[in-house]
């Protein structure tokens, strides 16, 4: 049992109490400190080392948290030890260069004999006062643990009887019919082959069917026909790639940390296919989640073994950071919350990061529980190969040794070449040393600049290229994840969530929302985070089955039986069939878990195999189809748009790129529309692999994606927004992606120049939206072509040179150079030379026509 069940809550209260008033220092000492000692820090100090400045050093004085921990030269106050503190010895150097403070006048000898017996009394501060209510047993928690549909044990139900017994293929049927049945409904008719084809095609691999799989399946009888569909689909290295994707959007992925400095993760695509070939190998959904969260504490039978349950762990690592934060407390605070927000939203669709500050206003979530998660987390190192730095440039967020070290051989390094390496490096830094902050240093180039920028910007290439020569890590053997921190504690309850306010102790545990039997206690001698897996995968812990099965009822059918299928607390939706939510839970524990069965046992339900067509009547009874009296339509995501567009155009490369362009970054900060930002959009714009390998880095969202609404990659997100918005309309007019896939794909058409144009218009729909043409659409569509064709003889469009690019404050942004007002001429027929334009006029005619199927509603959208 979670330990705090052990202690009433208000014997936890009491406790805390005494805590805080065991932690209150002697009253008299408190009193110097404010007379005496803080004027001298406050008066000399705090203009360098404060929460109001840049801390020089790293190094806080206005907090004692701060001055024990010290700053990048380690802790600047022993209590009852004045002569090993660095502060003393800072203030009394002889040297005028290491002397502090800084500027002014040295300390008198009153003011260093004021602070030596300051901290040989202990170093007395005011004591941070904990909330008197903290800890306290809430009457509305223990109502909502009770009685919130969520925080219940799975039920046991039973498939309701059903009027229209003949309708169901089995329990999901009838559960779905009753409901039906309740309000007087019938669900619509069932799709036809060719729809229901391409819908399953899509939904378990992300692509449309092939035309000899339409044939196929339309030719077969047989009433296993479609089983045998669905069991090559979920075979397929395809199925990995779709739904791994959709675990890649709720575990936030990204390759760089994003705000403030955005620092690339360059071994971030090893946690990609991980997570790709685990759901490829269907591995249970229980054990998926421990091995992220605390796969480097799991045995392992091999190295191969254990370089994927190391890389596994990249789940924690990876997260949005803000490594420009000035104070390390708070950057490790800051990272702690946002692990235990991607566990706790991901895994049990609650969140539980709204109580760092306050007790959670709506779920049953104390800061006390908070606090038990965050231990375990503190507890745990962030091995992502970063750390924070205020105003940092070059290499200075990188830390080789942080990375997770993977096993493996690797060539050796040029002995000569490091020699030299090695050599230059230490000339360019005994350079850049003595000019760094110097007078002349700082002083501004001809360009601008400092005059020392060039000194560190040799070093740090040339240091650069040395790791890439002798780092492990910089040679690929490494990944960012996580490993237990190398002190392992409980921590403190941060008052109103303040990272410096530290309030009583509190055990490491879980949430005490749900009741888990069985569950182990913490380890004391690791972080917690094996135990917080069992915890959180436990067969007795009602939440975790109920999101995941949620989520695959979602990517199914358009919409959660939860409707917020991240938020499955009190200000989340209520289930719209709670019984059948349960049944699939249990189903999918006793299952073994499996993604892949509970997938397989969906697709082949009545209800998912239902058309798209809707009533009147259906309507106006249920305007939402919470009752499932239809198959919703759904636009393609934006992935699936890019690759359907490739695959139309016969040009989709199906194998798995190695790596990501990422991988060519150093770990140093990327700039806005800068270099590094430019070289990934340009591997982006030219990569026609699938759209999950391609580069994803924080703010470079790849051209291809962005109009169609791509996941956003800071949060948790289960859902993703469907916008129809003016943008999506000119990226397919005008988007250089579009065009091309266009080109190429009419060029595809016109191979065979003995066919027919209608045998080519026939083929041209098949391979776009899966269907025959109508004889109608036949002859619209040649009409069309031949028109074009004539027209563009008469008056092919002026191709013009490009302007270039403007410049200083009058430039714009413009992603798109096609979508550049300066660049096209809509009206005038004049196109600049870098549009994608067809070479001849009979080209031009189809990939006109071509372009039109796939900017259509019908090529975007399943049914």
């Amino acid at each position: 049992m979670n330990r705090f069940r052990l202690i009433p809550l208000a014997l936890l209260a009491l406790a805390f109490s005494a805590t805080a008033r065991a932690a209150d220092p002697d009253a008299a000492k408190v009193e110097f400190f404010e007379k005496k000692v803080r004027p001298i820090l406050a008066g000399h100090c705090y203009g360098c080392h404060s929460a109001d400045t840049k801390p020089a050093g790293g190094l806080r004085v206005d907090d004692r948290n701060g001055l024990l921990s010290g700053g990048n030269t380690g802790p600047s106050v022993v209590p009852g030890a004045p002569e090993k503190s660095l502060l003393i010895t800072r203030v009394t150097t002889k040297n005028e260069k290491r002397r502090m403070p800084s500027e002014g006048e040295a300390l008198s000898e009153e003011q260093v004999g004021v602070l030596r017996q300051w901290i040989k009394d202990g170093a007395a501060w005011p004591a941070v006062r904990v909330p008197a209510s903290l800890g306290q047993a809430k009457p509305e928690y223990e109502k909502l643990k009770k009685e919130h549909w969520a925080f219940r044990p799975l039920a046991e139900p039973t498939a309701p009887a059903v009027k229209d017994a003949a309708w169901a293929r089995g329990a999901v049927d009838r559960f779905i019919l009753a409901a039906l049945e309740a309000k007087g409904l019938k669900p619509v008719g069932d799709a036809d082959k060719v729809a229901l084809l391409r819908r399953v095609t899509f939904d378990l691999t992300g692509l449309p069917p092939a035309p000899a799989e339409i044939d196929t399946f339309l030719k077969d009888e047989s009433p296993t026909a479609f089983e045998k569909v669905v069991d090559r689909l979920l075979a397929s290295p395809q199925f990995g790639e779709r739904w791994g994707r959709h675990w890649l959007d709720v575990a936030r992925y990204g390759e760089s940390t994003g705000p403030s400095r955005n620092i690339p993760y360059p071994h971030a695509w090893r946690y990609r296919d991980y997570v790709i070939d685990a759901v490829n190998a269907d591995v249970p959904f229980d054990r998926f989640v421990r091995e992220q969260v605390a796969g480097d504490l799991l045995p392992a039978k091999d190295d191969a073994e254990r370089n994927r349950l190391l890389t596994a762990t990249g789940f924690l690592a990876l997260g949005v950071k803000d490594v420009n934060q000035r104070f390390k407390v708070r950057f490790v605070m800051d990272n702690v919350d946002e692990q235990i927000d991607a566990v706790t939203r991901s895994v049990l669709g609650l969140t539980v990061s709204c109580a760092r500050c306050h007790d959670h206003k709506f779920d049953p979530v104390p800061m006390v529980d908070y606090y038990a998660l965050a231990g375990i987390f503190t507890s745990t190192e962030n091995a992502a190969g970063l750390r924070n730095q205020m105003g940092g440039a070059g290499l200075a967020y990188y830390v080789p040794a942080n990375l997770v070290r993977l096993t493996g051989d690797l060539p050796p390094a040029d002995p000569e070449k490091v020699a030299k390496l090695t050599a230059e490096v230490a000339e360019a830094k005994k350079a850049w040393d003595a000019i760094r902050g110097t007078p002349e240093g700082l002083k501004p180039a001809p360009n601008g600049q400092p005059t020392q920028r060039p000194y560190r910007l040799k070093y740090e290439a040339l240091q650069g290229e040395l790791n890439a020569l002798t780092d492990p890590a910089a040679r690929g053997l490494a990944a960012h994840g996580a490993r237990d921190a190398t002190t392992v504690a409980d921590t403190e309850l941060r008052v109103r969530g303040e990272a410096e306010k530290l309030g009583p102790v509190v055990p490491r545990g879980f949430l005490t929302a749900l009741e888990v039997p069985g569950a182990a206690k913490v380890n004391p001698k690791q972080s917690g985070r094996l135990e917080l897996a069992q915890w959180l995968t436990s067969s007795s812990n009602p939440l975790a089955p109920r999101v995941a099965v949620n989520r695959v009822w979602q990517h199914l059918f358009g919409t959660g039986l939860v409707n917020t299928v991240d938020n499955f607390g009190v200000t989340g939706a209520a289930p719209s069939h709670p019984e059948l939510l349960d049944h699939l839970a249990r189903q999918f524990i006793a299952d073994g878990w499996s993604t892949k069965k509970l997938v397989r046992h969906l697709v082949l339900s009545r209800t998912y195999r239902l058309s798209s067509d809707a009533t009147a009547a259906h309507r106006a009874a249920d305007p939402d189809n919470r009752l499932l009296w239809r198959h919703a339509p759904r636009r393609l995501s934006a992935e699936e748009l890019r690759d359907a567009a490739l695959t139309a155009a016969g040009a989709l490369d199906p194998k798995r790129p190695d790596g990501s362009p990422a991988t060519a970054l150093r770990m140093v900060e990327m700039r806005d529309n800068g270099p590094e930002s430019n070289a990934i959009h340009e591997k982006a714009d030219a990569a026609t692999y699938r759209s999950v390998y391609l580069p994803l880095l924080r703010g470079v969202t790849p051209h291809a994606l962005e109009a169609f609404d791509p996941v956003d990659q800071t949060l948790v997100s289960g859902t993703r927004d469907t916008t129809t918005v003016p943008a999506q309309a000119l990226f397919l007019l005008n988007s250089p992606f579009v065009r091309k896939q266009a080109l190429v794909f009419a060029e595809r058409l016109l191979k065979d120049r003995d066919a027919a144009d209608a045998d080519r218009v026939r083929a041209a729909y098949r391979l776009s939206v899966g269907r025959e043409p109508t004889d109608a659409e036949v002859d619209r569509a040649r009409a069309f072509v031949g028109a074009y064709e004539s027209e563009y003889r008469k008056n092919p469009p002026k191709v013009v040179k490009a302007p270039a690019p403007k410049k200083g404050p009058e430039a714009k942004k413009v992603d798109d150079p096609a979508q550049d007002p300066d660049q096209i001429d809509q009206t005038s027929e004049t196109v600049t030379e870098d549009v994608v334009q067809a070479k001849d006029p009979r080209t031009a005619a189809w990939m006109a026509f071509t372009q039109a199927l796939l900017a259509s509603a019908e090529f975007r959208y399943v049914k």
